[in-house]
């Protein structure tokens, strides 16, 4: 399992080593994207623990037709820029704070699994990135979640999770979701540094969740890699696997802020069609996170470390996890 302290001394390891050349040019084949979110980097195990999502995002010229026209239909998109397709297939699993207990506190968050398909387009218009998404997924025991935890804590060792049996019920989910980022006021220091800020917006309306949510981004670097933060694992502060190459290594530390008033949110409200456990959702949600990009050639890589305000009456602390993204063009 993958420590936080050889993340960093990775990332460390890129920030002094030679620089290499690549060419800023479309993708020819699209864009890989691994993610991997867990409180493990914490040293915790509760709330949101795990978080698993593999993307592929196709460039301009192999989006096919009919969805190209879709795109110049979406009002909210600015139908000047390049538009690219995305696919996605991931898992979250989310556990009270206590493991161990074979009957879990009906104070404490509920076990749940989500096992999701997505599928999106996006339209960049090199300073503006406009984002439409829809995913299908299940919650409950079809989500796998019960599975792959336990086989993971059996692997490490750790402690295995007694209380799966009172997850939610298997449920199917829908969910659109539409973002929007902008950079603004980007300026370059005395040392050869660029900073730049980028604001965003957002909803998402669906069974899985229903929120809107704002805030901002502010990144400080050399060679800034082409993006608008790295990628992550909804809900949380949207990044992009869309990303550029420089021709020389690029990197940079970032900062950011997002704000999310949720009006349902199944991991904590419960099932939508039948009694299960649920607890006191909080309505105002916010994250902070830091991190650090590196961006080789074709490469990206970056780890963001969050900082999440607690999401329902009961919780005793903020829920703190980190976060990996792996981001390969070819």
């Amino acid at each position: 399992m993958v420590r936080p302290r050889w993340v960093l001394v990775a990332l460390l390891l890129g920030l002094v080593s030679p620089q290499l050349q690549a060419t800023s040019v479309e993708p020819e084949q699209g864009i890989l994207v691994l993610e991997y979110e867990n409180d493990l980097f914490t040293g915790e195990d509760r709330y949101y623990t795990s978080g698993v999502r593999a993307s592929w995002i196709t460039p301009s010229a192999r989006v096919p037709g009919l969805l190209r026209d879709l795109g110049t239909m979406i009002p909210f998109f600015p139908g000047r820029g390049d538009i690219k397709a995305s696919w996605s297939i991931g898992q979250n699993m989310y556990t009270p704070e206590d493991i161990e207990a074979a009957v879990p506190d009906p104070g404490e968050r509920p076990y749940a699994g989500w096992l999701y398909a997505s599928g999106g387009l996006l339209e960049e218009t090199g300073d503006r990135l406009d984002r439409l998404q829809l995913t299908l997924g299940i919650v409950g025991p079809a989500s796998l979640a019960q599975e792959t935890q336990k086989t993971v804590h059996e692997l490490m060792g750790a402690p295995i999770p007694q209380g799966w049996d009172h997850q939610l019920d298997n449920e199917p989910t829908l969910m659109v979701s539409y973002e929007r980022q902008w950079r603004s006021l980007t300026t370059a220091t005395d040392h050869d540094l660029r900073i730049d800020v980028i604001p965003h917006w957002g909803g998402t309306l669906g069974t899985p969740f229903s929120l809107v949510n704002s805030g901002l981004t502010l990144r400080i670097g050399r060679n800034l890699p082409h993006d608008y933060g790295p990628p992550r694992i909804q809900p949380a502060l949207p990044g992009s696997g869309l990303f550029v190459p420089r021709r020389q290594r690029g990197w940079y530390l970032f900062a950011g802020v997002d704000a999310r008033l949720v009006a349902w949110n199944v991991f904590l409200d419960g099932n939508t069609w039948r009694d299960s456990p649920s607890v006191d959702r909080r309505p105002l949600v916010a994250d902070a996170q830091v991190g650090a990009v590196l961006g080789l050639g074709r490469l990206r890589l970056a780890y963001t470390h969050v900082f999440r305000t607690p999401e329902f009456r009961n919780q005793g602390e903020r829920d703190d996890f980190g976060a990996v993204s792996v981001s390969w063009m070819f």
